[in-house]
């Protein structure tokens, strides 16, 4: 994810970072740009604007595009911020957890914490590489990893009833947080794994394509040659949306805009060491 500061305004408005659309968008512009040249001049030279412009359609459409995208770039930050909150709520029980165990335990008892650091460290890690696809060396590829390591924990904390070093109260009130572990888990794979529509994706796609390449022919009597780097804008600008919108809609990834999964499960290491130790 990328940080910085929001009130150096002019600073980002000339900053190019390597996941700005722009840079991606650029090769695509120049083909666009090409395309408006030859319209304008086939328009213009040959057929001497010669037919009736169609401004007023374009303008109907510009405003059912623009709800268009406006739903579709609400719905992926809506997506991108579940998240965000998703991971806040596993870094609180993670917390939590840790407290608890630490209130619980001996301070003598150094191998149930070290033990119990290494499980609660080691979940948002297999949870992160599981989001993102990717299997953790420590347990096999057969099995649901995120589930493996939180019923380890489970395995380990009731170990700890049996030895009657926490009692069946503490263990009620520890499986709170054991059970926000597991529905953080399964939220997260619920957003990854349940893309925008396909349809709806598709169907945007071609509308933006069909409205941009149809621009010059709208609007070639009221701009003449400016139409040129005005289509090329209009592309970029809508293509751009788009792009944004695909890219946080599954903030589990390793994209600049992507949630700082990496960061996350690193605080919730040193915070549970600096609890239990």
């Amino acid at each position: 994810m990328i940080k910085y500061n929001t009130h150096d305004w002019f600073k980002l408005i000339f900053q190019f970072h390597k996941s700005d659309t722009f840079r991606r968008l650029l090769p695509a512009m120049l083909l666009v740009g090409l395309y408006a040249t030859a319209v304008a001049i086939i328009e213009i030279e040959i057929w001497q604007l010669r037919y009736k412009s169609t401004t007023s359609l374009h303008a109907l459409l510009g405003m059912v595009i623009s709800l268009l995208l406006v739903f579709r770039t609400n719905t992926a930050y809506e997506r991108w911020w579940e998240g965000r909150k998703l991971w806040g709520n596993l870094v609180n029980s993670s917390r939590n957890l840790a407290m608890k165990l630490n209130a619980m335990l001996s301070s003598d008892d150094i191998a149930a914490r070290k033990e119990l650091l290494r499980l609660i460290s080691l979940y948002p890690e297999v949870l992160k590489l599981h989001l993102r696809d990717g299997k953790h060396e420590a347990y096999s590829h057969g099995i649901h990893q995120p589930n493996a390591v939180a019923s380890n924990i489970l395995k380990y904390i009731n170990g700890l009833y049996m030895q009657q070093k926490i009692t069946g109260d503490q263990l009620i009130i520890i499986n709170t947080e054991l059970t926000t572990m597991a529905d953080v888990c399964g939220s997260c794979e619920r957003i990854r794994k349940t893309p925008i529509p396909y349809s709806y994706s598709m169907f945007l796609k071609k509308f933006i394509f069909v409205y941009v390449m149809t621009i010059p022919f709208g609007f070639i009597k009221e701009f003449g040659y400016f139409i040129i780097p005005a289509v090329t804008f209009v592309f970029y600008v809508l293509v751009s949306l788009e792009i944004i919108a695909e890219e946080i809609e599954d903030p589990f990834g390793e994209d600049a805009n992507d949630l700082p999964t990496d960061e996350f499960a690193q605080n919730i290491s040193n915070n549970t060491a600096e609890i239990l130790r």
